[in-house]
C-alpha cells in the first residue's frame, strides 16, 4: 500500500472507531444518572449509619451536565472497546511479522479481562474507602462533597487497580521479547509483595483488612502465574538452543 493508501485506511478506522464511540455515548448518557446513583450510595450509606450530614453537590449551573458527559464518554470508551481496539488492531496487523501477531494478540486477550477484573476489585472496595474517609468528618462538620472530584477519585481509583491487575502480563510480555528472565522475577518476589501490600494497604481502609486481603491475593496470584509461564518459556528457549548448539556441533 502507498502511504495515501494507508492514510486512507487509517481514517476509515478511526471513523468506525468514533461512530461506536459516540453510539455508545448516547447510551452512557442515557444511564449516566444510574451509575451517579451507585457511586454515591456509600456516601448516603455513611450518612445513614453514622447520622452524619453527608451528599453530593454540584458547584455550578452546568456541573451535573458535565458529570453526566464525563460518565457518559467513560461508559462509551470501555463498552465500545472491543470495536476501536480491533481497529488498532486491524490497522497494525499487516505491518507485524507472525511472532509479533502472536505476541500482541495473546496480550490483548489476557490484559483485558484481567483489567475488568481489577475494575471490579476496585469497585468492591471502593465504598469501604469512602465511608472510612468520610469518617474523619468531624460531626460539627458537614460533609458536602463536589460531585466532579468524587467522580474523579473513584474513577482514578478503579483505573489504578485494573492497571495493577494487568502489570504481571507485562512481565510475561518483557520474558517473551527476551528482556526479563524467569529468574529475575522470582528473585524480587520479596520486593513485589512488599509493593502489592503497600498497594492494597493504600487502596483500601487500613482498618478493613479482609479488603486488603481479597485485593492483595489475586494480585500475588498473578504475579506468581507470571513467573511460571516466564519460566516455561524459557525453558522452551533453552530446549530450542540447546537442540541448535547440538545440530550444528554435528
Amino acid at each position: 500500500m502507498s502511504l495515501g493508501e494507508h492514510l486512507n485506511e487509517l481514517r476509515r478506522r478511526l471513523m468506525i472507531a468514533a461512530a461506536a464511540i459516540l453510539a455508545t455515548a448516547v447510551a452512557g448518557f442515557i444511564v449516566a444518572p444510574y451509575v451517579l446513583s451507585w457511586m454515591s450510595a456509600p456516601v448516603k450509606a455513611f450518612a445513614r449509619s453514622a447520622n452524619h450530614s453527608a451528599n453530593l453537590t454540584f458547584s455550578g449551573v452546568t456541573t451535573a451536565f458535565d458529570l453526566q458527559i464525563q460518565i457518559a464518554l467513560t461508559i462509551a470508551i470501555v463498552a465500545a472497546s472491543p470495536i476501536w481496539l480491533y481497529q488498532i488492531w486491524a490497522f497494525l496487523v499487516p505491518g507485524l511479522v507472525r511472532k509479533e501477531k502472536v505476541y500482541a494478540l495473546s496480550f490483548l486477550l489476557t490484559a483485558i479481562p484481567l483489567f475488568f477484573a481489577g475494575c471490579a476489585a476496585g469497585w468492591f472496595v471502593m465504598p469501604h474507602i469512602v465511608q472510612l474517609m468520610l469518617g474523619f468528618v468531624s460531626k460539627d462538620y458537614l460533609a458536602y462533597l463536589n460531585a466532579n472530584d468524587y467522580y474523579d477519585f473513584i474513577l482514578k481509583l478503579l483505573i489504578a487497580t485494573g492497571v495493577a491487575f494487568v502489570l504481571p502480563v507485562f512481565l510475561v510480555l518483557l520474558n517473551f521479547v527476551r528482556v526479563l528472565s524467569a529468574k529475575t522475577i522470582l528473585k524480587g518476589w520479596r520486593v513485589a509483595l512488599i509493593l502489592i501490600c503497600v498497594f492494597t494497604a493504600i487502596a483500601t481502609p487500613a482498618a478493613d483488612v479482609l479488603s486488603m486481603f481479597l485485593l492483595a491475593v489475586p494480585m500475588v496470584m498473578l504475579y506468581f502465574g507470571a513467573a511460571a509461564v516466564a519460566m516455561l518459556h524459557d525453558r522452551q528457549i533453552a530446549r530450542r538452543e540447546a537442540q541448535l548448539e547440538g545440530s550444528l556441533a554435528t
